[in-house]
């Protein structure tokens, strides 16, 4: 693969394209300042806006959210994976109902499996632009996004509606929902009371894995985050693992799988037949299945990649507790 060809699998953190009216909160003071990223596959956005920057899936898809201090993302649910590490900031996650079943601060490099089947939502609560990395789960990534009734009630106030298409219609902008299409509804009170409510005591032990315990981890070989075997078990059909600059392999290897780099901190190189290049944290990059490559660290210092592969397994929900 000549170095132009592999370049277009990777998107540079400073490439990245925001899109500020992804969904249905997007004018909802409190929510309106924060920005969606779809870096590989479609996403779960709901406006014609969002930039799709690689739109090949590898069995997951690949997003971010960027945020001032004290913006949050209004409550939603999942019906596959959404996990998040935290790339920039300082962020509270919250769930539940009406997001007072529990709550985690996530500090840099920390990661979060979020449980399938709860309303979530997060906040920066830092004191700059915080940046999260996404991982959803399936080529589709599930679908779309449920939202939390108060959500879509809350958005109408302030001009958005969500058809039952799954695409929001500004009317401020003059646009209505299409002959035919009606507005998505509520979930119903039935369902509500089916969704669960798991305490912070429930969920932080078994789904979510700070960066520290991570590098301990990978001392002497890459520290399995998400698997069936791992830190946080789980199979949403990918698995993830944390490299440090003790744990990386130098040698020419190659997956079965599709692999993603994602760079947390220092620089990498990434080096296959046909050239080379350096990613640095923010960064992603896609590598095709059966490609030989070596991946390490270009400059001295600390030095973290997360890696993600697909595994085959159907993009389910959740595994439970």
């Amino acid at each position: 693969m000549t170095p132009a060809e592999m370049e277009s699998r990777i998107v540079r953190y400073g490439d990245l394209k925001p899109c500020k009216t992804a969904f249905i909160d997007a004018h909802t003071p409190g929510s309106d300042q924060k920005e969606n990223f779809t870096i590989i596959g479609g996403g779960v956005s709901e406006s014609p806006d969002q930039h799709v920057h690689i739109r090949d899936t590898p069995g997951f898809n690949i997003g971010a959210a960027g945020q001032p201090p004290k913006c949050r993302n209004s409550l939603h649910s999942h019906r596959t994976a959404e996990v998040f590490f935290v790339l920039k900031g300082r962020w509270r996650f919250f769930w539940g109902r009406w997001g007072t079943a529990g709550e985690v601060v996530l500090e840099e490099g920390d990661i979060f499996n979020i449980p399938t089947g709860i309303f979530r939502g997060f906040e920066n609560i830092g004191t700059d632009y915080g940046m999260i990395m996404a991982i959803l789960g399936g080529d589709d990534a599930g679908g779309g996004v449920l939202w939390a009734p108060q959500v879509i009630e809350d958005a109408a106030d302030h001009g958005l509606v969500l058809g039952e298409n799954g695409r929001l219609y500004d009317t401020k902008k003059g646009e209505a929902l299409p002959d035919g299409v009606g507005p998505m509804p509520l979930l119903s009170q039935e369902v509500l009371d089916r969704m669960p409510e798991p305490t912070t005591a429930d969920v932080v032990p078994n789904y979510v894995a700070r960066y520290w315990d991570m590098v301990a981890l990978a001392d002497r070989q890459p520290a399995k985050v998400i698997g069936p075997d791992a830190m946080l078990r789980d199979r949403p059909g990918f698995e993830v693992e944390l490299w440090t600059r003790t744990s990386r392999s130098d040698a020419m290897e190659a997956s079965s799988q599709h692999e993603v780099l994602m760079p947390m901190r220092g620089h990498w190189r990434v080096t296959w037949d046909g050239g080379s290049t350096v990613l640095n944290p923010g960064d992603t990059m896609a590598i095709p299945p059966e490609t030989p490559r070596s991946i390490a660290p270009s400059m001295t210092g600390e030095a973290s990649l997360y890696v993600i592969r697909g595994t085959g397994d159907d993009a389910g929900p959740t595994m439970p507790l």
